[in-house]
């Protein structure tokens, strides 16, 4: 789905990872999730206020993370709970969201816990356009040694960061796993052996973990981290601290299974 307007000053997208001129000054009600990295894109955008999802909130409370970053940059944050709309489907978000959380910004302008995401964004409209410099988010992609032989792990905060050299490699990332608009093409931009997510509590219908039954198709090796196991949005994290709570039939036919840690599970596919 193309980024649009809903209202006027209020816009909604799939994901904060293409976002526009349609979005300076306006509201976003964004189907990411609301972790430091998801947040730290959408401010760089220009935005008045940010609704986002809140992945099951997850390990460290990280999909609220965003919230304090917010905070300090003098933007209202606020948002929905996961199991209320599917993550990574913005009109989905605008019609069902229901808010978790806001920060004290957000709370000021009346947005609560309770109230949908849609009267949320009305109250944000009046927030002051925050003039604040975004500082630049640092080490989003890292690169594990790989021995002879062995293949290539990249770490990324968000699968926007893979790369068309990426194929073939193993993809960890810190991104939910939802198709974004439910498109299956969504899943991953290159053919890579394997890629890894984080499930975002699950999310209504099950959304948190759509991309694995689409990257079957490819022959994707692809599974998802329990949300409370990782901290969403931080690679590092997923690869760290996983453990796996969906699995594909690819990865199933290469050992993996749920409860496993993520990082075990890595150091037998290596050298596949």
């Amino acid at each position: 789905m193309a980024n649009e307007f809903i209202a006027e000053g209020i816009v909604i997208a799939d994901t904060v990872t293409k976002l526009g001129d349609e979005c300076p000054g306006n509201v976003l009600i964004g189907a990411s999730h609301g972790g430091v990295y998801a947040t730290y894109l959408a401010c760089k955008a220009g935005v008045r206020g940010i609704i986002l999802n809140d992945a099951g909130r997850g390990k460290d409370d990280a999909g609220i993370g965003g919230g304090a970053y917010c905070q300090d940059l003098a933007i209202p944050y606020a948002t929905v709970d996961t199991m209320t709309a599917r993550i990574g489907n913005g009109r989905d978000m605008a019609a069902r969201g229901t808010i978790s959380f806001a920060n004290p910004l957000a709370a000021e302008l009346g947005v609560e816990a309770g109230m949908t995401s849609r009267a949320a964004a009305e109250k944000l409209q009046a927030a002051e356009l925050s003039q604040m410099p975004v500082p630049v988010y640092e080490e989003a992609r890292s690169e594990l040694l790989a021995a002879a032989g062995e293949r290539q792990v990249v770490i990324v905060d968000s699968a926007s960061l893979v790369y068309p050299e990426d194929a073939g490699r193993i993809i960890v990332t810190g991104s939910h796993g939802a198709l974004l608009g439910g498109e299956a093409g969504s899943a991953l931009m290159v053919d890579a052996f394997a890629a890894f997510y984080n499930d975002a509590g699950g999310g209504a219908d099950g959304i948190g973990y759509s991309r694995l039954a689409a990257l079957d198709e490819r022959n994707i090796v692809a599974g998802t981290v329990a949300a409370m196991s990782a901290r969403i949005g931080d690679g590092r994290s997923t690869y760290g601290d996983g453990t796996l709570s969906h699995v594909n039939q690819t990865a199933a036919g290469f050992g993996a299974e749920v409860g496993r840690p993520l990082k075990d599970f890595i150091a037998g596919i290596v050298g596949s």
